[in-house]
């Protein structure tokens, strides 16, 4: 079935030297643009993270140090990244627990402003297991009848996360062919400030802490009672989107933090 959009929609999908959003780096991505009118365009990039790609990442994805040497680091094509970007919604497989905020990661690295929170991020993984909990080798499998071939490597797996989506459209009358109603079924229940989910939202729309001694406290009340616990964030080994939600927060000290929407 083919994609009833209203914006270009971005798949899109990396391979990276870890496992870590705030320590690991990119070194590959790739993009599946997919116009309203149904036109396609794919763009694959390798890049030079300028740290040691782990050989557990390796094992997986096959990509070697000396295989990224001579490519751009990100903060070279961050711009031109982010232009290629504008106005476009985004989708992927488990976007939005990981290549996201690796992505949003990079971007704030590099000193390039793009919030995808203000995007549609449909993430095909969240989809497939609402409906068929299993991996993307076997939903390819299962919805598009096809053995994946070239599996971990990032334009096999993007083209394969398009195809499936499409697949998924036709198979459950239940879903609607409609990106706004696609991004809200991949959105995680807790209202996320932060992508590694270190900031929440409470039922009244006031900005709470899900984590350490202070999980479950509103971060109003701690920035005020607790000073340092801003620094102790901006000095630890929290990712940057973490720290600058935090920042957000604390430039609102004068007035109520709350987001009630």
């Amino acid at each position: 079935m083919q994609l009833n959009l209203k914006n270009p929609i971005i798949f899109f999908d990396v391979e990276t030297t870890g496992l870590d959003t705030v320590k690991d780096r990119i070194i590959e991505i790739s993009l599946l643009k997919v116009f309203p009118d149904g036109r396609e365009e794919t763009k694959t990039r390798r890049l030079n993270p300028t740290i040691p790609i782990s050989k557990e990442a390796q094992a997986i994805h096959g990509i070697s140090d000396s295989d990224v040497a001579d490519c751009p680091t990100f903060a070279t094509i961050a711009k031109s990244l982010a232009a290629y970007m504008e106005g476009c919604d985004m989708a992927g497989y488990n976007a939005i627990k990981f290549d996201i905020p690796i992505l949003a990661e990079e971007f704030i690295r590099a000193g390039v402003n793009i919030d995808f929170r203000k995007r549609k991020v449909v993430d095909v993984q969240t989809i497939f297991y609402k409906m068929e909990p299993r991996t993307l080798t076997a939903a390819y499998k299962f919805y598009c009848n096809k053995n994946m071939e070239n599996a971990h490597q990032a334009e096999a797996d993007t083209r394969a996360s398009y195809e499936v989506l499409q697949s998924q459209l036709d198979r459950y009358g239940v879903l609607q062919n409609d990106i706004a109603s696609l991004a809200a079924l991949s959105a995680n229940n807790k209202k996320l400030l932060d992508y590694a989910g270190r900031f929440i939202l409470n039922d009244k729309g006031e900005a709470i802490i899900t984590f350490g001694k202070h999980k479950g406290q509103r971060v109003a009340d701690i920035l005020r009672k607790e000073p340092a616990y801003y620094s102790w964030i901006m000095n630890g080994e929290f990712p940057l989107d973490t720290k600058r939600v935090l920042t957000e927060l604390r430039l609102q000290q004068g007035t109520v933090i709350s987001f009630v929407q």
